[in-house]
């Protein structure tokens, strides 16, 4: 158990941090899904570019790393170049 009113005080934070984080990361592994999953050419150029948007921005709030978002940006990109 917390000692101070600053330790209960991040608990709290940390709970709700949690609940934030968790929701951002499913909604990333979701789009990169849907561009994965993309049959069209067309289908999944737009699938990536919300996709990236949305890796980026995640990197800027610093749910993942940057290093991360560019792995996964170079993924996607290749992967939708291969799309006929």
């Amino acid at each position: 158990m917390p000692q101070h009113k600053s330790a209960e005080k991040r608990i709290r934070q940390n709970a709700r941090r949690k609940v934030r984080n968790k929701a951002r990361l499913s909604r990333m592994k979701t789009l990169i899904k849907k561009v994965r999953s993309a049959k069209e050419k067309k289908e999944a150029e737009i699938a990536l570019k919300t996709a990236v948007q949305y890796l980026d921005r995640l990197a800027a709030k610093g749910v993942i790393h940057r290093n991360k978002a560019a792995n996964q940006k170079s993924k996607l990109t290749r992967l939708v170049r291969a799309v006929k």
